[in-house]
């Protein structure tokens, strides 16, 4: 297993392993040690999803709802409960018709 010790300052391999076991010791329910973002510090979560949302909008692909937009998607989703609807997306749209599978 090859693991990126240079982008958290660890000189050695091993050392970086052992201190990362040291300080992420969470383990789930069933026992397994967490990975990835489940194992980082919560500071470096949010460092990682800030780089992430500010590239999409620089990018001209992320969305910021406006206070309406909000208010639209809200009416719509209780409008579904209200009906007694079992799913948020309805079996026939275009979203479950075009999926990657």
């Amino acid at each position: 297993m090859n693991t990126n010790n240079s982008a958290r300052g660890n000189s050695s391999q091993q050392g970086g392993r052992q201190a990362a076991r040291s300080t992420t010791s969470k383990t789930t329910p069933a026992g397994k040690s967490l990975r990835g973002f489940a194992a980082m510090d919560p500071a470096e979560q949010r460092r990682i999803a800030s780089e992430g949302g500010k590239a999409s909008h620089e990018s001209g692909r992320g969305h910021r709802f406006t206070s309406e937009e909000a208010r639209e998607a809200g009416r719509k989703g209780a409008k579904l409960v209200a009906d007694g609807a079992t799913r948020a997306v309805p079996p026939d749209s275009f979203l479950l018709k075009y999926r990657r599978l």
